[in-house]
């Protein structure tokens, strides 16, 4: 898939980690929260996520030799992310990915937010949702959409998948779980993912 306009118009639209990084800090300091629905819910998840954030900032580990395979990638690639600073699996996942991008400077990580993007996500639905964290995978030299990631990792989603199909819906206490999950798992599942898209 080459690149369309609305994806174009979402490059031009997109920031930095280290600008997410402070945009969510500071819709923390001014209890606000990304996109029109300004709910205390959403604003406290955004809390929530900021801590997340500098937590995984601080404390992912990426293995030495999984660093030397990275630093040797030599494809350009773009990772455009949608997100929402009150979305818990973005918290987890958007930290790890720039860890990886870090560690080669022909990984750009640009991130947007969904709402404001809807007509991108659309391209891009879950099981028909517009589901987040979605990584668009772009290939620079052709400029072309060569895979996508998200909204959460490999073992998270099975997890999800398979409450689902038990349960019909996910459960506060399921929910507990995932971010157990996440805490235990400390990003290797994101990490080794993203390598499969590298083929590395």
């Amino acid at each position: 898939m080459t690149l369309d306009k609305t994806i174009e118009s979402a490059l031009q639209n997109s920031i930095t980690y280290s600008e997410y990084r402070d945009l969510v800090a500071s819709q923390v300091e001014h209890k606000k929260t990304s996109g029109d629905n300004q709910s205390e819910a959403l604003i406290n998840y955004t809390m929530l996520n900021n801590r997340r954030m500098k937590r995984w900032d601080k404390t992912v580990k990426i293995n030495e030799e999984v660093v030397l395979d990275i630093k040797k990638f030599d494809g350009k690639l773009t990772w455009l992310v949608l997100t929402e600073s009150w979305c818990g699996d973005a918290a987890h996942v958007i930290p790890v990915l720039n860890k990886i991008a870090e560690l080669n400077n022909n990984i750009k990580l640009k991130l947007v937010f969904r709402d404001d993007h809807l007509e991108l996500m659309d391209q891009f639905l879950t099981h028909g949702g517009r589901s987040i964290p979605k990584v668009i995978v772009i290939e620079e030299n052709s400029n072309e959409v060569i895979d996508s990631y998200g909204p959460r990792p490999s073992t998270a989603t099975k997890m999800v998948n398979d409450y689902k199909k038990q349960h019909g819906t996910l459960t506060p206490k399921f929910k507990e779980d995932l971010q157990r999950w996440y805490n235990k798992d400390k990003g290797q599942t994101v990490i080794s993912d993203i390598l499969k898209t590298l083929n590395l």
